[in-house]
């Protein structure tokens, strides 16, 4: 998956929110996955597993899948408590996650220099190059935020970041 870089102009604020509220009801078909109770599998070229630290690092062509979701870097760690994940990091060169939707054709797809991604609130962070698309839908800023159990995006600003939000809405889509 790549994107093209984004413009230099965006939107006012108040114009990247109204796009924001456009883009909440396709979201919502997301509610439907019940990834969280799948198990989580990883595959890579290396594991080196740190029981006393509670870190397991994942490294080369790291895949990393959770029912419909999918996590690919160069490098993953996974950060447990007690043998469970908590939390999941993904870097390198870049980052891809997607989620399949039972919504036809409002797949998600995000990519970015790091991914956080907290397990139990369902939470991703993109950080650093962050796209992240829905449909065809996108959204690009320095940091994105995704809330897969809420089905909430944050960008730039409102995601703590720096740099200001871009997104192109598909205008075919009703």
């Amino acid at each position: 998956m790549k994107f093209n870089s984004a413009p230099r102009l965006s939107p006012s604020p108040l114009l990247a929110m109204c796009l924001l509220a456009l883009l909440w009801p396709p979201i919502q078909g997301l509610a439907a996955s019940n990834d969280p109770q799948q198990p989580i599998e990883i595959e890579a070229d290396s594991a080196d597993i740190d029981e006393g630290r509670g870190t397991t690092v994942y490294q080369g062509n790291v895949i990393v899948h959770q029912g419909q979701t999918l996590l690919t870097a160069d490098k993953v760690t996974v950060y447990h408590k007690q043998r469970k994940a908590q939390r999941i990091v993904a870097e390198g060169n870049t980052a891809h996650f997607s989620q399949k939707s039972p919504t036809k054709g409002r797949d998600v797809n995000g990519e970015a220099q790091r991914i956080e991604y907290d397990v139990g609130s369902e939470t991703l962070i993109l950080q650093g190059k962050a796209m992240l698309a829905q449909g065809r839908d996108l959204f690009s800023s320095d940091r994105i935020v995704y809330d897969r159990h809420k089905m909430v995006v944050k960008a730039g600003g409102a995601a703590r970041g720096k740099k200001r939000v871009h997104v192109t809405i598909d205008p075919s889509q009703k």
